[in-house]
């Protein structure tokens, strides 16, 4: 097991570069994900390597890739997907009637299951001439180019994945499943620390930053929703994880029941119409396509 010095140089580390906190009692984690680069770089365990970050910057690079890479499925939760066909997109599509296009950015986006879950609720709910980007955003650079790839293991495709869905928008490559060019064309893709100050960016007409702010302090989380609220626009829709709310931390917001999730809302799009709205309470998505 790690020593505690090794420990909370990691945790030092870590903040220091992302921000993100890594508090006692994660020591089973950074040795699950530290081991395997210690092995690879020819150290007996994870102390060696540790004690190597400090003199060699590309380790300490790929260290903090590691470390910062989250688990994730295909739709996961479902229920925020379903906010995103019944309450987000009904509005939004009659509000950019005009330009026929829709913006969304999924951060923290990890090997991209969200971001292509997203493209595929798109393909199957736009009207016709309508067109869409999913920009999507990561610390990890190991991860982003596996959003680029697109390609998926078959216990990767096991989590989540519907099998209509996994015959209409995949094609095996190999042992691997792999992402239609149709669904990669309306990804891009960007480095971006969230606690950093953003690189320019659309203003998104909605924004899924889920299970992400769990990882920082409070003053952190507040800078982060703050400078969302400006990438964001008026009548926008931002989705948070289902243990993270914007109460307490930033005043900017508002939010709106769409059945078991909270939709927040730039205080100036609240209007009281959409106050008075009922939440809603659609069945939840289908298993086996929308």
């Amino acid at each position: 097991m790690i020593s505690p010095t090794s420990f909370a140089y990691v945790a030092d580390l870590l903040r220091r570069e992302t921000a993100m906190l890594c508090e006692p009692g994660k020591e089973y984690l950074v040795e699950a994900r530290l081991l395997p680069l210690a092995r690879s770089a020819g150290q007996p365990d994870v102390d060696g390597y540790v004690a190597l970050l400090g003199r060699d910057p590309s380790e300490r690079a790929k260290a903090i890739d590691a470390l910062t890479i989250n688990e994730t499925s295909w739709f996961r939760d479902l229920a925020p997907y379903q906010a995103f066909t019944e309450a987000m997109l009904p509005p939004l599509l009659e509000a950019r009637a005009h330009v026929k296009h829709l913006e969304i950015w999924s951060a923290a986006c990890s090997s991209g299951q969200e971001a292509y879950s997203l493209t595929m609720l798109l393909k199957e709910n736009l009207p016709p001439g309508w067109t869409a980007r999913i920009h999507a955003t990561d610390v990890s650079t190991t991860m982003l180019e596996r959003v680029r790839a697109g390609r998926y293991s078959q216990v990767e495709m096991n989590r989540g994945m519907p099998a209509q869905r996994l015959v209409t928008w995949f094609t095996r490559a190999g042992n691997e499943w792999e992402v239609s060019p149709e669904l990669r064309s309306m990804v891009t893709t960007q480095h971006l620390n969230l606690a950093a100050p953003f690189p320019p960016m659309p203003v998104f007409d909605i924004v899924f930053l889920r299970n992400v702010l769990i990882y920082f302090d409070m003053d952190t989380k507040r800078d982060i929703l703050r400078r969302v609220s400006t990438r964001i626009s008026p009548d926008g829709f931002l989705l948070l994880g289902s243990s993270e709310t914007t109460l307490d931390l930033d005043d900017a917001w508002t939010r709106e029941a769409a059945g078991r999730v909270w939709m927040h809302r730039p205080r100036t799009a609240a209007r009281p119409a959409a106050a008075a709205r009922a939440p809603i309470t659609a069945p939840a998505l289908s298993q086996t396509g929308a």
